[in-house]
């Protein structure tokens, strides 16, 4: 897997039921190397940090194999990466066969993988239509969120390489597919409740459907 992108946000205000809000949703391609830190990627706006950055959350992964799919849906949008708000573009991250917990080096920094990305109607501001929520929930490949464990530098042209497969057999995708499922399969809940590279209140929250 290669780095494609580089993309950082700045502030955008937003206006959602008759409010004004402000969202890091919009970001765009940039010409210099993104620091991972253990919280976040500097430079970048994280305005909600209840459900935007943090330890579980630092960095935001996304493939470009996906965008041939959300173009033909929304080809009046001005497309460029950065369109989902992910941190870093990929060439080929495939989330059908990444497990939660692998380690990987993705440039200096070392990275782990965390959780995939639940859709909120800010994606839906992004792309003028709220559809797309659920739309981007039946897809199935939602990108993931890593966690930082040694801090480091990543610019295009950066491999993400494999360093240490996760023993747990949980993919993103298989956990992606069991947060949204109203039957829960209870093989893959014992793998996520297992799981310790998924946070805690993830896994506490799924504990009732054991």
């Amino acid at each position: 897997m290669k780095v494609i992108s580089t993309n950082l946000g700045k502030p955008t205000k937003i206006v959602w039921n008759g409010k004004e809000t402000t969202t890091g949703i919009y970001k765009f391609p940039v010409k210099e190397p993104l620091f991972l830190d253990s919280e976040d990627v500097h430079g970048d706006t994280v305005v909600d940090r209840k459900y935007h950055g943090g330890i579980y959350k630092a960095c935001y992964l996304f493939s470009a194999r996906n965008y041939p799919h959300w173009k033909a849906k929304y080809p009046h949008l001005e497309w460029d990466w950065g369109m989902f708000g992910e941190n870093l573009t990929l060439d080929s991250l495939n989330e059908s066969q990444i497990r939660i917990g692998s380690i990987y080096k993705l440039g200096s920094a070392l990275v782990q993988i965390t959780q995939p990305r639940e859709p909120c109607y800010k994606l839906g501001i992004r792309f003028e239509d709220q559809n797309i929520l659920k739309q981007f929930i039946n897809h199935g490949f939602p990108g993931t969120y890593v966690r930082v464990l040694q801090p480091g530098t990543v610019r295009v042209g950066d491999s993400m390489q494999l360093a240490e497969e996760s023993k747990n057999l949980l993919t993103v995708q298989e956990f992606y597919m069991l947060i949204f499922s109203k039957e829960k399969d209870q093989d893959v809940l014992e793998l996520a409740l297992k799981n310790e590279a998924l946070p805690p209140n993830k896994r506490e929250k799924l504990k009732k459907w054991a």
